[in-house]
């Protein structure tokens, strides 16, 4: 059931090597109960849920337990003349469930698709791209409680939800092992297509598409990240390093008298403006720009990058020099998204 110094390179989008003194695999509740009652997880010792590795940055080796979530199987219930529900296995890839919806004309994961990972990361980060985010369509889920060893139910309203947070990376930090996630999604003619991100539109013009479908968007935003992200399995990555930085409005229109320009948004908060991350790093001159084995990506600031070998500590080097220069010069600190290990 374990495995001693496995090697996490192939296991995350980053591609840095690091390896787990212990690692195991979980399919199923009854294995995560015999896992609850082992030894091995039960010594003083850290413990890491691994998915899709799409959101980590190891910068050693790990001396602790990983926990790799294999649960899988998609299924649609409740389904009426307006919605489905529609329930996830934790360890299944995140675009793969958004394809099944798309092609199943299930409205609500459209601006979501190719985000890389898993779909029990999607609730913990509250992932969200092009105008939507997972707390608009998560209707419920599962979790293994590690201190109880219990099977817990959480609504959309327990989870918490934040600008990429949710209550599972606060006080419920690894504690739980999301199980399985349901959304609620909408069927066409009660489903509202969220084309507020200019990209969308202009994309959609350049694909000829008049009258857009459900189909149409998620092509339309697949078709702007390839263009704008390095594909993980050719250059080491882990997307968006970077969450769009929150200000006060008052602030931000500070910054906009000198920097007309500056692209912002509407934030979560009454009173604040959320400012593109990759337009900040961009002017400060680090887009296309290499430190060490480690680089920022040349279509797109946001994205630090593994050419080929970078340790984690470079890629975290790196990560904080930018941090400096934003801050420097426009007084706004960049918040990584990347869990950094």
């Amino acid at each position: 059931m374990f495995q001693t110094h496995v090697q996490l390179a192939q296991l995350t989008t980053f591609g840095i090597h690091a390896t787990a003194r212990l690692f195991t695999e979980v399919h199923s509740i009854e294995e995560l109960e015999i896992l609850w009652k082992s030894k091995e997880f039960n010594a003083e010792q850290e413990k890491l849920i691994l998915g899709g590795g799409s959101n980590l940055l190891f910068t050693e080796n790990y001396n602790g337990l990983v926990i790799k979530n294999r649960f899988t199987g998609i299924s649609f219930q409740d389904e009426n003349d307006q919605s489905v529900i529609v329930k996830s296995g934790s360890g299944e890839l995140w675009h793969d469930l958004v394809l099944k919806c798309v092609e199943n004309n299930f409205g609500g994961f459209e601006n979501l698709s190719l985000i890389p990972g898993t779909v029990g990361a999607s609730p913990v980060q509250n992932i969200g791209a092009y105008g939507v985010e997972i707390k608009d369509t998560m209707h419920s889920l599962e979790a293994f409680d590690f201190e109880t060893g219990q099977v817990v139910h959480f609504s959309n309203e327990d989870c918490e939800f934040g600008y990429r947070d949710s209550i599972f990376k606060r006080i419920f930090k690894g504690r739980y092992f999301i199980t399985t996630v349901c959304f609620r999604l909408k069927k066409p003619g009660f489903h509202k297509l969220n084309m507020s991100y200019g990209a969308i539109s202009h994309t959609l013009k350049d694909l000829e598409v008049s009258l857009p479908t459900i189909n149409d968007i998620s092509r339309a935003v697949i078709h702007i990240r390839q263009s704008k992200l390095p594909d993980p399995k050719v250059i080491g990555n882990a997307g968006s390093f970077f969450k769009n930085p929150e200000v006060d409005e008052i602030f931000c229109q500070l910054l906009l008298n000198e920097n007309p320009l500056m692209p912002t948004y509407s934030a979560h908060n009454e009173g604040f403006r959320k400012i593109a991350a990759g337009w900040l790093i961009e002017q400060c001159g680090w887009k296309g720009k290499s430190l060490g084995n480690a680089a920022v990506h040349k279509n797109q600031a946001l994205v630090l990058t593994n050419p080929g070998n970078a340790t984690g500590l470079e890629v975290k080097t790196l990560a904080e020099e930018i941090q400096k220069s934003v801050f420097k010069k426009f007084g706004v600190q960049l918040e990584s998204e990347v869990n950094i290990i």
